[in-house]
C-alpha cells in the first residue's frame, strides 16, 4: 500500500487514503486482498486519466463510502480483543503436576505439561500448553511460596480467537508473600505506561492452580501477566538486545533520565544497565544509543514487600528511602524536561491509587504522601540538586553497580 503514496490525490482521497492506511494495518486475509486491490485500481485511474478534482470526487465518493463501510463492519466483528486492552482481573485455572513443578527451581529447570483454563464469551476455552519456574530472589523457595513461571503457548493449540493468540512465551508474576505486593506491583508497570509506551504492558490475573496428580486445587491469588519482550520491542519498532557491560551512558539519554528519575520516585534501587539487571534494552537502528526499559518492581518503596531490602553496598537502611543511581550529571537543567514530563503526569499517578478499589485506604494515603515527598523534591532546586547529583559524590555510592542474582 505504499505505493499509493506516489499517486496524485485530491484533497477528499487523501482523507480516505490515509483513513484506510490506519485501518489496514489490522486486518489480514483474502477479503481485506480484494478490498486494497480495488481501491488501489481506482486511485491508479483516477491519476492515469488526470480526472478533475470535483469529477474524481463524484465518481468515487459511493465507492470509497462502501469501501469504508466494509472495513469498519471488518474491523468490529474480526478484531478479537487484545489480552492487554483491558483493565479487568483476568481469571484462569492452570492445571498440572504442579508439586513437581514446584520443587523445580534450580538454574536449568524444565518445562513441564500443563493446561490454561479459563472462560470467555464464547465459553469455556482449554489451551494446552508447558509451564516452568523462572526468575532469581523470588524462585527460591525460602523467599516465596509460589515461584514465577514462564508459559510457553505452541501456536498450533492456542485458538485463534483466543486472548492468548499470537503469545510463545509469557512471564507470569505470582504471589510471593501476598496478593496486595503483587497489586502494588502491577500498579507500577502501570504507572510506568503511562511515562512512555516503551514500557512492558502488564494484565492483572486470579490464578487458580489445579494439581492434577495430588487432586488439589489452590485459593484464587493475583498475578500479572507481562508482555512478551519482542512484542514490546516490535510496538516500538524496535527490536530487543543484550550488551552485558554497556554503560548508562551510552544509552539514549532523554529515555534514560525518564526511566532512572521513575526508579528514584517509586523508590526502587534494584536495577543496573551494566548487567541488565531488571533491564532489558530496545534499539530501533543499530548505528544509535539503545534505549531502556525496566521492569521487575517488587523491590521498590512503593511496593513495599516485607521481603525486599537494599543491597548492602548502597548502605541504605529501607526501600523507603530514595537514592537516585542515574550517572553524574552536573548541570541539573538537563533535569528540567523530565521533571516537566513528571509534573505534567502528575494527576494520572494520582488516579491509579486515589480511590482504587484494588487498595485499602492506608495503602492509597502512605502511597500518596510518598509521591508528594517525590513531587516536592523534583519542584524545589535545592533539594533536587542535592538528591540527584549524587551520582556525582565520589564518597558516596551513587556509582555502585548492582549486579542481583543474574549467572554470568
Amino acid at each position: 500500500m505504499k505505493a499509493w503514496r506516489n499517486f496524485y490525490l485530491p484533497g477528499r482521497l487523501r482523507f480516505v487514503t490515509i483513513f484506510y492506511s490506519k485501518l489496514s494495518g489490522v486486518y489480514t486475509g483474502f477479503n481485506l486482498f480484494i478490498l486494497e486491490r480495488c481501491f488501489y485500481t481506482i486511485l491508479k485511474y483516477i491519476n492515469a486519466f488526470n480526472i478533475y478534482h470535483y469529477l474524481a470526487v463524484k465518481m468515487t465518493k459511493h465507492i470509497l463510502s462502501l469501501l469504508i463501510f466494509f472495513l469498519v463492519i471488518n474491523h468490529v466483528f474480526s478484531q478479537v480483543p487484545g489480552l492487554f486492552d483491558s483493565d479487568q482481573v483476568m481469571e484462569f485455572t492452570l492445571r498440572g503436576d504442579f508439586k513437581t513443578l514446584f520443587k523445580d527451581r534450580g538454574d536449568d529447570s524444565k518445562y513441564y505439561k500443563a493446561t490454561l483454563h479459563y472462560t470467555a464469551d464464547q465459553g469455556a476455552v482449554d489451551i494446552p500448553i508447558r509451564i516452568k519456574t523462572r526468575g532469581h530472589f523470588r524462585k527460591q523457595s525460602g523467599n516465596c511460596q509460589y515461584p514465577p513461571l514462564q508459559l510457553n503457548f505452541a501456536k498450533s493449540s492456542t485458538p485463534k480467537n483466543s486472548v492468548f493468540s499470537g503469545q510463545d512465551k509469557m512471564k507470569l508474576v505470582t504471589n510471593c508473600q501476598g496478593d496486595q505486593y503483587v497489586i502494588n506491583e502491577y500498579l507500577v508497570y502501570k504507572l510506568y505506561n503511562l511515562l512512555t509506551p516503551k514500557s512492558f504492558k502488564a494484565r492483572l490475573v486470579s490464578v487458580i492452580f489445579e494439581d492434577t496428580v495430588k487432586n488439589k486445587i489452590s485459593e484464587p491469588s493475583y498475578g500479572i501477566l507481562l508482555e512478551e519482550e519482542a512484542q514490546m520491542a516490535a510496538r516500538n519498532n524496535s527490536v530487543s538486545i543484550e550488551k552485558i557491560g554497556l554503560v548508562p551512558q551510552a544509552t539514549q539519554k532523554e529515555v534514560f533520565l525518564k526511566m532512572a528519575v521513575f526508579e528514584y520516585m517509586i523508590g526502587n534501587t534494584d536495577w543496573s544497565v551494566q548487567y541488565q539487571q531488571n533491564i532489558k534494552l530496545i534499539t530501533d537502528d543499530s548505528t544509535k544509543s539503545p534505549y531502556t526499559v525496566p521492569y521487575d518492581f517488587d523491590h521498590a518503596g512503593i511496593v513495599g514487600a516485607p521481603y525486599a531490602h537494599p543491597a548492602t553496598e548502597l548502605q541504605m537502611s529501607s526501600t523507603r528511602q530514595r537514592r537516585y543511581r542515574g550517572y553524574c550529571v552536573t548541570d541539573m537543567n538537563e533535569f528540567n524536561s523530565t521533571f516537566e514530563v513528571f509534573n505534567q503526569l502528575k494527576n494520572d499517578f494520582y488516579k491509579l491509587y486515589d480511590g482504587s478499589e484494588l487498595l485499602s485506604t492506608a495503602y492509597q494515603k502512605k502511597t500518596l504522601k510518598f509521591l508528594d515527598q517525590f513531587y516536592e523534591i523534583i519542584n524545589d532546586p535545592k533539594k533536587a540538586k542535592q538528591e540527584f547529583s549524587y551520582p556525582c559524590d565520589p564518597s558516596g555510592t551513587g556509582n555502585v553497580v548492582i549486579k542481583g542474582l543474574r549467572k554470568n
